[in-house]
């Protein structure tokens, strides 16, 4: 999910609703234009999904957990490569988005990830996917810790989410090492203008909740901009190739076979 034009301003936790996922409201206002966007949307189609993408092991005949489907475009890709796909979202349009998309090839659930995933099973997933997600959780423990729950032994976690430097800038931050609920104005999606918050964090908030949840991490990437984003939006190439965005990482669970 890119971000746009920005409010930049902090929020209040009195601004989101106890008991509700971050920014469901924002996403279910936003549903039916991200989903006419996000194939071709550059720093989407062409920035954070490549490299996201580029960290997956093998998923031909291997079962994946799409963690924050959203409409289905992840999804989609595993199908096409052979995975059997079980998805998940917080917002009702964006799992009717994604069985719009995806048909009956799909077990599609209605689900906050920051909450237990009760409903899936121990030990059943090769390879857990969770793009550009994650930003909308604030303590990732309990999602880590069901992420290595329901992932087999040696299965992987692959996730992207906000930079944290980038971030840091970005809000207009006073204190990096602070996880902190902020905004964000979103365009670029039709006529759609929505704030979406969000919460930023530093670097450690996103290695050492992966260590103490089981997971060692394999591989981390920086993205840098393909040549189709060069072609389709040549005023953010520059800065992209200067300062990422985005930070993917592929963790591998260090579960033992029982």
């Amino acid at each position: 999910m890119c971000r746009a034009s920005a409010c930049n301003r902090q929020l209040d936790p009195g601004d989101t609703v106890k008991g509700l996922p971050l920014a469901l409201d924002a996403f279910e206002a936003l549903a039916e234009a991200y989903a006419a966007a996000v194939d071709t949307k550059p720093h989407n189609a062409y920035y954070e999904r490549p490299a996201t993408l580029s960290l997956l092991p093998e998923v031909k005949n291997k079962r994946v957990l799409d963690a924050g489907c959203g409409p289905g475009v992840y999804s989609a890709w595993l199908i096409e490569n052979g995975a059997e796909v079980v998805a998940v979202d917080a917002s009702r349009k964006m799992t009717e988005l994604a069985r719009r998309r995806l048909g009956d090839e799909v077990q599609i659930y209605q689900a906050d990830l920051g909450a237990p995933l009760g409903f899936l099973e121990s030990s059943c997933f090769d390879t857990v996917l969770s793009p550009l997600v994650l930003d909308y959780i604030e303590d990732w423990r309990t999602t880590f810790a069901e992420f290595h729950r329901v992932l087999r032994p040696g299965g992987h976690l692959v996730f992207s989410v906000g930079h944290p430097h980038f971030d840091y800038k970005y809000f207009e931050s006073t204190n990096y090492f602070a996880t902190e609920l902020v905004c964000s104005d979103w365009r670029g999606f039709g006529e759609a203008r929505v704030y979406v918050p969000t919460y930023r964090r530093p670097l450690g908030e996103v290695i050492n909740p992966l260590a103490e949840a089981g997971f060692h991490a394999e591989r981390i990437v920086e993205p840098r901009p393909t040549e189709e984003f060069r072609e389709a939006a040549p005023e953010k190439y520059q800065e992209l190739m200067r300062e990422p965005a985005f930070l993917c990482v592929r963790a591998r669970s260090m579960k033992l076979a029982s």
